[in-house]
């Protein structure tokens, strides 16, 4: 009985190395649908989980395992430290002459000088527990309010700090902060779009086989969006609201950015509505290598406020492990792989195609 065993054995060690090493080993040879071409920008990053533009040639990289703010040319290469010593950086946004930094359980404020570093610190919060998940992207509304992305600490619990899987709102002066929606286990970025409101992804709880879908999510605020209540039987709790798109359960969509309307990327036309643009990581809760790609998510408003729906369809695959990604002002994409050093890639309209 082991000897019929030990083949059966020695065949699932090997697919769980495969699965492991796949995403690394395929991510520098990404593949695009036709008509369109990924170039390799820059590489040697670190770890990136966000991808901001100062200007239309120097691009800001939290690297996560650097603990630092990093600007990069993207003419020559050159780089310089903008902030380091930081925890775990997840999220920047420059506002109002200030930036933004959202690292694990913390969200500060810094002056910019006149040479670009970041200085000055002034802590907005901080406390917010830290265990799975942590605090990712900051974002920032029409009237001035922040959003702050916050994770959950487990799988599935009953968090202690209701202030964990959750949006929260906070006050970009003075630190006051509230819980703006909640039953978000673990929401890694959102896209504000004029004229509607705020998108952002959601991944859901693991062990639960093909269940549940990733999501993307439409923000009302003091609405509910399910978890820890959410069960397979009743994916929609009573009393919260629903995702208004859905892709490959356990497979961690994450980055999110709106496509302009001059972009040379596919998307609707502001008479159809309007086009997103997703990371999809991958991740360690399949059996076999899933997600790893880059998403078009076509959004339809409805006939009634909120009330949206939603086509999505993969655009690239074989992108190892992509997370923060961002429109460059010339309508071009630009995204980076967390693992293997931290790559950026560029995606154009391709000479040939168009």
């Amino acid at each position: 009985m082991r000897r019929h065993l030990f083949p059966l054995v020695m065949f699932l060690v090997a697919l769980l190395m495969v699965r492991q090493v796949y995403p690394y080993a395929t991510g520098l040879e990404p593949t695009v649908i036709d008509g369109y071409e990924v170039s390799q920008a820059a590489s040697q990053l670190g770890g990136p989980t966000c991808l901001v533009w100062a200007n239309t040639t120097h691009l800001l990289v939290c690297d996560r395992d650097g603990g630092q703010i990093m600007e990069l040319n993207i003419e020559t290469d050159q780089r310089r430290t903008l902030l380091d010593g930081l925890d775990r950086p997840h999220g920047l946004l420059l506002h109002e002459g200030q930036a933004i930094v959202s690292e694990a359980g913390r969200l500060s404020s810094f002056s910019i000088s006149e040479a670009g570093f970041f200085e000055s610190q002034n802590v907005l919060v901080s406390g917010i527990p830290v265990g799975n998940h942590q605090t990712n992207t900051v974002d920032v509304m029409p009237n001035g309010t922040l959003i702050w992305h916050s994770g959950s600490t487990c799988n599935v619990c009953d968090e202690d700090d209701v202030r964990n899987a959750a949006l929260l709102w906070v006050n970009a002066t003075t630190g006051d902060h509230g819980v703006f929606a909640s039953g978000v286990r673990n929401s890694f970025d959102g896209a504000w779009v004029e004229g509607h409101g705020y998108f952002f992804t959601d991944n859901g709880r693991d062990w639960e086989g093909d269940y549940p879908q990733e999501e993307l999510n439409f923000l009302i605020e003091g609405a509910a969006y399910g978890w820890p209540d959410d069960e397979p039987e009743t994916p929609v709790p009573e009393g919260t609201m629903a995702p208004v798109g859905q892709w490959t359960p356990h497979t961690s969509m994450n980055g999110l950015d709106l496509r302009p309307v001059h972009s040379p990327l596919p998307g609707l036309s502001p008479t159809e509505g309007f086009t997103l643009y997703a990371t999809v990581y991958g991740s360690w809760n399949t059996l076999l290598p899933q997600g790893h790609e880059i998403l078009r998510i076509d959004v339809f408003p409805g006939d009634e406020p909120a009330a949206y729906s939603t086509e999505i369809t993969r655009f690239a695959w074989d992108a190892g492990t992509p997370l923060p990604l961002a429109f460059h002002p010339d309508g071009t994409l630009y995204y980076a792989t967390f693992g293997g050093g931290g790559t950026l890639f560029k995606i154009d309209a391709s000479p040939q195609g168009n």
